[in-house]
Order: structure tokens, then sequence, then C-alpha cells
């Protein structure tokens, strides 16, 4: 009977530190989310390491620790877009102005709203001189940075790219 009874204590305390390291691992792993969505891949790496320490079968960490290895540079890239699209410009008005005028514009008015927070950096990419003729003309009001930019780059015949550490514009 005391074999029986040093047996179930025995089970009962593997089962107990089994369900810790599981609630533990899930922390872990939304910890690593959390991080990607932040575009923080090393962090995420860091996590998801973490919980297949603690659990080397759980196939979603397997799967996340995969994917942010492969595109650990989108990840960067798309916490740029995220961070520069938040901000709100309480005001942007030009009048005939060129897309290098139009993005300075846009760059200065971020940097006034987040009080030099974030100072972005637009990189025009234009070896053919297809946007130099460009012109920009608009009046808004409490418009998000990411629809100034929509805006500008319809009117110039635009596209841009978010790279980690800057928004490269060129054209179409």
């Amino acid at each position: 009977m005391k074999t029986l009874i040093s047996l179930i204590v025995i089970a009962l305390t593997c089962h107990s530190a089994l369900a810790q390291s599981s609630k533990e691992a899930e922390g872990y792993y939304l910890t690593g989310m959390a991080a990607e969505k932040a575009g923080d891949p090393a962090a995420a790496l860091e996590a998801y390491n973490l919980v297949l320490k603690l659990n080397p079968n759980h196939a979603n960490a397997q799967y996340r620790l995969g994917q942010v290895r492969i595109n650990a540079k989108t990840i960067r890239a798309s916490a740029t877009e995220t961070k520069i699209g938040d901000v709100m410009i309480p005001v942007y008005q030009l009048e005939d102005a060129t897309l290098a005028e139009a993005i300075a514009a846009l760059s200065i008015a971020m940097e006034k709203v987040t009080a030099g927070k974030i100072a972005p950096n637009f990189v025009i990419e234009d070896p053919k001189n297809k946007l130099t003729d460009s012109r920009v003309s608009m009046q808004l009001k409490n418009v998000p940075v990411k629809a100034v930019l929509n805006y500008i780059l319809t009117q110039t015949n635009a596209r841009a790219r978010y790279d980690e550490h800057a928004v490269v514009i060129m054209a179409r």
C-alpha cells in the first residue's frame, strides 16, 4: 500500500511539473508571436527556442521558428511600415510640389508630430527619371501617414517598398 501511495504522489508531482512546463512554454510562445508582430525577429527566435527547450514537440513553435528564420528581413520591414503608418498627421497641404518636396514635407510633419521620436528615412530610387516631373497637390486633415503616402504615390504613379531602415519610393 505504501508503494502504491508513493507511486501516486510521484505521478501527481510529475503531472504538475509537466503542466507548469506546458504553461511556461505557451507563455514563451505568445512572447515570440508578440515579438514577431513588433518586428523583432531576434527576440522571436529566442522565445521560440525557449518553447522548444521546454517542449521539443511544440509544432507551432517549430513552424514559427522556421518562418522567422526565413522571413526575418520582412518582419523587420513590416515593423517599419506599422511604425510609420500609425502616425496621424493633423494637416498636410501641398500645391504643385515635386515628389521630393512632398516626401520631405511628410518627413518633417512626422518628426514634428512625434516630437522627433520617429524620423523616417525616405529614399527616392528613380534612375530613369520617371518621377522627376511628377507633381503633388493635396489638402488633408487628420490622416495617417500611410494614407498620405498612398495619396502621394498615386498622384506620382510611384510605389513604395518598406525595408528595415528605409521606405524606398520608385516608379511603377
